[in-house]
């Protein structure tokens, strides 16, 4: 699964992110901004899928009432990014996996920030600690400074960078994703992946009924 340059990691991603998400973990994602340079170790990802009628629905995406301008990266080639805004201040970041025309992503849930901590500190004024800066959907969006500026941005190339790590994390489990009303947020979708006892990854909340799931 180990991958060092833009085209294996590419084709590493083209895969189903249900099987990805252990070997994700522990990857490296740099954005190189006009502010400097911060990179977070992932630990906690969350897999979704596609819209009705697809080999893979899933009531909990984004895409499964169809395409939308929204989220229209997620229908493209795997390596980009899906950032969307949601509860009207936040914004959280997927990496589109899959082959080009299927939708599907992780959402990065949370990560240990591993290079410019003081930048993103200066991002997350209320994080008390280092292991909080990146705790979080919306905290690692952040830290790195992601806005839906860069929905449809590859993360392959600059001003982002990305390191898949040579095997997966040793100790990794799985459970319901966080936040997602409905069929999607059961124990049927237990397609939440985080490094276990790792200190960053964000506490487990069961999901209040919405109109609309708010994740990816």
């Amino acid at each position: 699964m180990a991958a060092t340059d833009a085209h294996g990691i590419r084709d590493v991603l083209s895969g189903d992110p249900r099987t990805l998400a252990p070997f994700v973990l522990g990857a490296v994602l740099t954005h190189y901004s006009e502010s400097g340079p911060v990179s977070v170790r992932l630990t906690e990802v969350e897999a979704y899928m596609g819209p009705r009628g697809s080999a893979h629905p899933d009531p909990g995406s984004h895409t499964y009432g169809g395409r939308t301008a929204r989220n229209a990266p997620m229908f493209g080639p795997p390596g980009f990014l899906y950032v969307y805004f949601t509860y009207g201040m936040h914004y959280c970041a997927n990496i589109v996996c899959g082959p080009e025309g299927a939708p599907s992503a992780l959402l990065l849930r949370a990560g240990e920030i591993v290079a410019g901590e003081e930048l993103a500190a200066v991002r997350r004024p209320a994080s008390k600690a280092h292991k909080d800066l990146a705790s979080g959907p919306a905290r690692l969006a952040s830290a790195l400074g992601l806005t839906t500026a860069d929905s449809g941005r590859d993360a392959l190339a600059a001003p982002f960078s990305l390191w898949l790590p040579e095997s997966p994390a040793a100790a990794v489990a799985s459970g319901p994703r966080v936040g997602v009303a409905g069929p999607g947020g059961t124990t049927e979708y237990p397609w939440r992946f985080w490094i276990e006892d790792d200190p960053t990854v964000s506490r487990y909340k069961a999901a209040r009924p919405r109109p609309r799931p708010s994740t990816a």
